[in-house]
C-alpha cells in the first residue's frame, strides 16, 4: 500500500485498467507524449504507445466525437478535457450523442467512456480554468456525474466509471490533485457509483458535500464540535447523478437540519435538487430551513477575487450556526 495524491491515484488506476482491458484507451490534449497539463497520464504513453494513448488536436469536439466512434464498436475510451470550462466546445456531442446513444438504439449500443475533467476554483487560475460546472451534466438524462474527493476514492471510482457500460462524467477538482496523501492499496478497488458516504456521524446537523468542498465541511464539522459541542454528520456525495438520496434522507431524518456546500453558483445549482430531495423525504422531520452555502451567481471572477467567490469556512460555518439557531 502506498501513500498517493489525487494525481497518482488516478494514474494508477488508468496504467491497472489499461493492463487489465486492452479496449481500454486514452485519448486527449497532451495526455500522451507530455503526461497532460496535470500529470494524471505520466508514463502511459511510454508503457501503451500511441495506439492507445492519443495526443488528440486541440478539438474538444473532435475528442469526444471520436470517442463516441470508438466506444460504439467496443473501444472503452477515457477522454481528457484540459478544464471543464473548455467542454463547451464538446457539449453538443455529450448531449446530442455520449448521453443518447442507448435509448436511440432501443439498447442495441451502448456508450461506455468516460469524460475526465479538471474543475475548480481556488487555485489561481483564469476563468474558463476555474468553473463549477457539474449541475450541466448531471441534468442530462443517460450520463453518471462522479465526483471523488481524495485520492483513495478518486482511484476507486474512475475504476468503477470506465468498466461502466454507460457514459461517466468524472471531475476532479484541481485544488485536490497535490493537496493530501492517502494509503492506497496496490490491489485494484471499486465504489459503486451513486453512493454516498457518512465520513463523520453525529445527531444535531447534516453537512453534505462533495470534491474539495468535503474538506470544508469536515473542518466545520470539527470546529462545531469543539467550539460549540455540535456533533454533525458529514456526507460526501461522491456523484450527483446517480444522486444518493436515502442516504441523504436518513442522515437529515435523524437530525433535522441541512446545510448544503457546493462549488457551483448557488441559482439552479446541485444544492436546489438536494433540497427538494430532503423536502420529498424528510420533511416532517426538519427543524429548521435548508442552508445553501455556494459560490455566487456572477462568472467566475479574477484570481484575486476568487476567495471572495468560493466558499470558505466562516461560510460554512455561519449557515450551520445560524440553522442550528433557528
Amino acid at each position: 500500500m502506498a501513500k498517493l495524491n489525487l494525481v497518482k491515484a488516478l494514474n494508477l488506476a488508468l496504467l491497472q485498467e489499461m493492463e487489465r482491458d486492452q479496449d481500454v484507451l486514452v485519448m486527449g490534449e497532451d495526455v500522451g507524449v507530455d503526461g497532460g497539463v496535470f500529470r494524471v497520464t505520466e508514463d502511459l504513453h511510454r508503457t501503451f504507445g500511441s495506439r492507445r494513448v492519443i495526443d488528440s488536436p486541440l478539438a474538444e469536439a473532435g475528442i469526444i466525437g471520436a470517442g463516441v466512434g470508438m466506444a460504439l464498436y467496443g473501444l472503452k475510451p477515457v477522454c481528457e478535457i484540459q478544464f471543464s470550462g473548455f467542454a463547451f466546445q464538446c457539449f453538443h456531442q455529450i448531449e446530442n450523442h455520449v448521453a443518447r446513444y442507448r435509448m436511440r438504439s432501443q439498447g442495441r449500443f451502448h456508450v461506455p467512456m468516460v469524460i475526465r475533467m479538471p474543475y475548480g476554483g481556488g487555485v489561481r487560475a483564469l476563468e474558463h480554468h476555474s468553473e463549477s460546472e457539474e449541475q450541466f451534466y448531471a441534468h442530462i438524462p443517460g450520463l453518471k456525474m462522479v465526483i471523488p474527493s481524495g485520492p483513495r476514492n478518486a482511484r476507486a471510482l474512475l475504476v468503477s466509471a470506465i468498466r461502466d457500460p454507460d457514459p461517466v462524467v468524472f471531475f476532479e477538482h484541481k485544488g485536490l490533485y497535490h493537496a493530501a496523501k492517502e494509503d492506497v492499496p496496490d490491489e485494484i478497488e471499486t465504489l459503486p457509483i451513486g453512493r454516498a458516504r457518512v465520513v463523520r456521524e453525529g445527531g444535531d446537523l447534516t453537512l453534505i458535500a462533495y470534491g474539495a468542498m468535503l474538506r470544508l465541511a469536515r473542518e466545520a464539522a470539527e470546529t462545531l464540535a469543539e467550539a460549540d459541542g455540535v456533533e454533525a454528520d458529514v456526507l460526501d456525495l461522491l456523484s450527483i447523478s446517480p444522486l444518493d438520496r436515502e442516504t441523504i434522507v436518513a442522515s437529515v431524518r435523524k437530525t433535522g437540519r441541512a446545510v448544503i456546500v457546493h462549488e457551483a453558483p448557488r441559482s439552479f445549482g446541485p444544492g436546489a435538487e438536494i433540497a427538494a430531495s430532503i423536502m420529498d423525504g424528510a420533511f416532517l422531520s426538519l427543524e429548521a430551513p435548508i442552508a445553501r452555502v455556494t459560490s455566487w451567481d456572477v462568472p467566475f471572477p479574477g484570481f484575486a477575487r476568487e476567495k471572495a467567490n468560493v466558499p470558505d469556512l466562516a461560510r460554512v460555518l455561519g449557515a450551520a450556526r445560524e440553522t442550528l439557531a433557528f
